[in-house]
């Protein structure tokens, strides 16, 4: 098969860099329903345009390509093990062409492998059938969103939403609190997959199972179907909106499948994906390894962003780094600010490292930006960003508030917002959380004018580096201020409220 390498990559490629064709269709519908001048809006915004550079760059539509799953079907007499090592070399040179980000890390030393390569990455399922051509299915799922998955075992007593019986009330009831409980971590608004039984493993794989689905398709089970549209009528109701900044559109998505299950055992599996739903497939000719046709993908799409910019709700700031505590104390809640100057990136490892040593670079007044982005050297050795979009914030909660503190920061940029101890360090030290919006990697890349220097890449790895970036007009929202307000709390407990009323009044019916 001479041209089966050929295939994959540009099935790699496409998947990382233009979003399939339903999505595009549903993530229009969004943005028609959301206010041009909120949060939410100026969000879904930020996406259209992003969507739209990524295609025309050719770059990763989101920094964090995730985890490589491929599902492959194959005729009779078709080498899998030829499939597994094209995969394997072709994940490695997309890897170093910068449409995927190496992401593969050693559980046990932490070192990343820089290709994307190790032991149980790229995933690859195999299933042999009866149709003559080879069938390649790939999802690229960030490790944001993965973190939002979510399993159940039933019968159960749920948060806000109260018990939980074996029966498809009590499934509506944990997809629910589903979404719920995903705010906006995992970049919403989302999709779901979702699995009825199975075992603990079978089910989380059935739920990813359905992200394969396409997004205006009607369940072939009518109860199943029936069960889809009611939480699709209902999410939206919760107001977490884009980004968990609160607004009309939370769930843009949701498929249910189900599996036999053993008596003792009632699993509801739920799979989370981002707005940023990466999954392409092809058809291959199985002499000659040939693209026959694709799925998903419309080759020309229509541009997603009706007009260039972002709205604006009269409230923008434009601040120069390093801060003061002046320029910080005056945001609130609420506030769009357009940063200029140096910042740095900072994700777990280095948050780690922090605590506990000095910096390499003075942080008095500095912006840290929890990113691990795509880079690129140009053909002089100079770095380029390629894809930087934030990462998920909460995971630095442990750390936040002692770097605060210790080396004089002022500003953080992530997405999904972070926790009390975060926010009473804010408040105390006189800094301030900001929201870029998650996936975004192509727009925030563009705002990313130079890189002039990196430390701890040997130590840490791309993804984990200390990057120093030079920002112009770099656009995120104030969701976290010095004064103690936090539209992530806020957020949660209203959507709480009006889930709790949700499962009350849905009780009552009953």
């Amino acid at each position: 098969m001479e041209l089966l390498e050929d295939s994959l990559l540009a099935l790699i490629t496409e998947t990382a860099t233009n979003l399939p064709a339903d999505v595009r269709k549903v993530l229009a519908a969004a943005g028609r329903l959301e206010r041009p001048n909120t949060q939410a809006g100026q969000a879904l915004q930020i996406i259209s345009l992003n969507v739209d550079m990524a295609k025309e760059n050719v770059g990763p539509i989101c920094q964090d390509t995730g985890m490589p799953t491929f599902e492959v079907k194959t005729p009779v007499g078709v080498s899998q093990i030829e499939i597994k090592r094209a995969i394997r070399s072709m994940i490695e040179e997309a890897t170093r062409r910068g449409k995927l980000r190496p992401n593969s890390v050693d559980s046990v030393t932490g070192k990343n492998s820089g290709l994307n390569l190790g032991p149980g990455t790229p995933v690859i399922h195999f299933e042999q059938w009866e149709e003559d051509e080879i069938e390649v299915k790939l999802l690229l799922k960030g490790g944001g969103c993965e973190n939002k998955n979510i399993q159940y075992s039933l019968p159960a007593d749920l948060e806000i939403v109260g018990k939980a019986a074996r029966d498809l009330e009590g499934v509506y009831k944990c997809v629910m609190h589903a979404v719920w409980q995903a705010q906006g971590q995992g970049c919403s608004a989302g999709f779901l997959g979702v699995c009825i039984g199975g075992d603990r493993t079978s089910g989380y794989a059935g739920a990813k199972e359905q992200l394969f689905r396409d997004a205006g398709d009607t369940n072939p089970d009518p109860l199943l179907a029936e069960l889809e549209a009611r939480v699709m009528a209902n999410a939206d109701k919760l107001g977490v909106g884009t980004m968990g900044f609160g607004g009309d559109v939370t769930l843009l998505g949701c498929k249910i499948g189900a599996l036999n299950r053993l008596p003792a055992s009632f699993f509801v599996s739920v799979a989370y994906n981002c707005w940023a739903y990466r999954r392409m497939g092809v058809r291959l000719d199985p002499s000659t390894g040939e693209i026959t046709r694709w799925m998903y993908r419309d080759a020309d799409p229509p541009k997603m962003a009706a007009v260039s910019g972002v709205p604006t709700t009269g409230r923008e700031f434009r601040l120069r780094t390093p801060l003061t505590e002046a320029d910080v104390r005056q945001l609130t809640v609420g506030d769009l600010v357009m940063l200029s100057g140096p910042m740095f990136t900072g994700r777990d490892a280095l948050h780690k490292h922090l605590v506990s040593h000095e910096s390499p670079v003075d942080l008095n007044g500095a912006v840290i930006y929890h990113c691990g982005p795509v880079m690129m050297k140009d053909g002089s050795g100079r770095w380029r960003v390629a894809a930087a979009g934030p990462t998920t914030s909460i995971r630095e909660e442990p750390y936040q508030a002692d770097i605060l503190r210790k080396f004089g920061v002022r500003a953080v940029i992530g997405k999904g917002g972070m926790g009390r101890k975060t926010l009473d360090g804010l408040r105390e030290s006189g800094a301030v959380y900001l929201n870029a919006v998650g996936g975004a990697a192509q727009f925030y890349a563009e705002k990313i004018v130079d890189v002039t220097g990196v430390d701890f890449l040997e130590e840490f790895g791309v993804p984990e580096a200390m990057w120093h970036l030079e920002a112009r007009d770099f656009v995120a929202v104030v969701t976290m201020d010095s004064k103690g307000n936090s539209l992530h709390a806020d957020i949660e407990r209203s959507s709480a409220a009006e889930l709790e009323r949700l499962a009350g009044v849905e009780n009552a019916q009953l």
